[in-house]
């Protein structure tokens, strides 16, 4: 690449960096507000048609919702309730969305006891969940990402896995099984992190799958991935450091790709004040790289925001006018779902103590408050209701 020879020289992290000089919070919000009346003026590639996207409809996805101003909700799932719940969320505000796995949500979906050597659940787990959303994701009108969420460098053995189930699928249907994988290498030296996702970009752009990868560290814990007591300066990524990325990634044939990079982003939801994000740092590697590629594009990257649950809405839209096409989502999610349930026991409690005798007399059967179909269908209707305030707040409402 030119310019660089082995690591590029990164600016050393300072206070300067975590706190530049920015437009006022309040002229920011007015002006990310006119990003939803962008919406109108890009119309929606015509390659992206309700279902699973993949491969070229995936990228011209992305772009539509950069060059509109919005952001896709990345939402963690577990079972088919809460894939459901994200599908059922995208119908009603009218917009696509990300149906994510973890490698502890694949296990989840086999079952805790099912065998596990060598990530036999795990993988098993996110492919049936992934075969789930394929066989009903059209029956809801909008278009959904297959996507799966941070893994390591020693967790590697369970992409692999899945990147065998897109083989086998691309062989049999021209498309892989999953959207896009991401992969988590932040611990790692920078030359090894980028090393190791090329090498995976080129077995993934084979298939046309697409690569989301980390620079720096999300704080916080989520789903086996604990970094709360990382160093706070790992939690702002270098303008080079993204560069140096998007120069090696971009020499792959087809390679697609996104790029986490970390603003001060943390997992989980904390109170007021504890968090210190920094969107402005997306807005000075957009400019950094567009100079440096002498392009027209005024964010010539697609990022995405990891560790948005309890963000602020102006540093949400802040970010999505840097180029975030993707913001993930868990903690609050989770929450929400729990939530149903709870309001439900609460509402029905008195006829949930025995499977006879309620309120209404003693001999009352109680089966129909007790099918477990009820209580876990009030937590959809909640986790639904959650994810349809996160689109507003993405500015993905109304925009197919």
């Amino acid at each position: 690449p030119v310019g660089f020879f082995g690591r590029p020289t990164v600016a050393a992290r300072s206070v300067s960096l975590r706190a530049p000089a920015v437009a006022p919070r309040a002229s920011r919000r007015a002006g990310a507000l006119s990003l939803q009346a962008a919406e109108t003026k890009t119309k929606l590639p015509a390659s992206v048609k309700p279902g699973v996207v993949t491969g070229q409809a995936l990228v011209d996805l992305l772009d539509y919702a950069k060059d509109s101003g919005f952001a896709i909700p990345g939402v963690n799932i577990v079972g088919t309730n809460s894939i459901n719940a994200c599908m059922a969320a995208a119908k009603e505000y009218g917009g696509p969305i990300m149906v994510t796995f973890s490698k502890g949500g694949g296990q989840f979906i086999a079952g805790k006891d099912a065998d596990n050597t060598d990530d036999a659940a795990c993988i098993a787990g996110a492919v049936a969940g992934a075969m789930h959303v394929r066989a009903v994701a059209k029956l809801y009108g909008v278009p959904v990402v297959l996507h799966t969420d941070h893994c390591q460098k020693a967790w590697l053995p369970w992409v692999d896995g899945l990147m065998d189930a897109n083989e086998k699928y691309f062989k049999e249907h021209g498309e892989p099984l999953f959207s896009s994988h991401m992969l988590d290498l932040s611990e790692e030296t920078l030359e090894e992190n980028v090393g190791i996702c090329k090498k995976y970009l080129e077995r993934m752009a084979k298939v046309n799958v697409l690569l989301e990868m980390e620079l720096g560290v999300t704080g916080g814990e989520e789903d086996g991935v604990d970094n709360t007591d990382v160093d706070s300066s790992r939690l702002y990524t270098q303008p080079e450091e993204v560069w140096y990325t998007y120069e090696e990634l971009s020499q792959v044939p087809n390679g697609q790709f996104t790029v986490a990079a970390s603003f001060g982003n943390v997992h989980g939801v904390y109170a007021p004040g504890n968090v210190d994000l920094q969107p402005v740092i997306l807005h000075n590697t957009q400019k950094y790289i567009k100079e440096k590629l002498g392009c027209d594009s005024d964010k010539p990257v697609k990022f995405v925001f990891h560790g948005g649950s309890g963000s602020s809405v102006d540093d949400i839209k802040y970010a999505i006018e840097a180029g975030v096409i993707k913001m993930n989502i868990d903690t609050d999610t989770q929450w929400a779902f729990w939530d149903g349930i709870r309001g439900y026991e609460a509402k029905y409690h008195d006829f949930l103590q025995g499977q006879i005798g309620n309120p209404e007399g003693e001999t009352k059967p109680n089966k129909k408050y007790y099918d477990p179909r009820m209580s876990l269908r009030a937590g959809e209707e909640a986790m639904a209701k959650r994810l349809c305030a996160a689109a507003e707040d993405l500015n993905c409402v109304n925009v197919l």
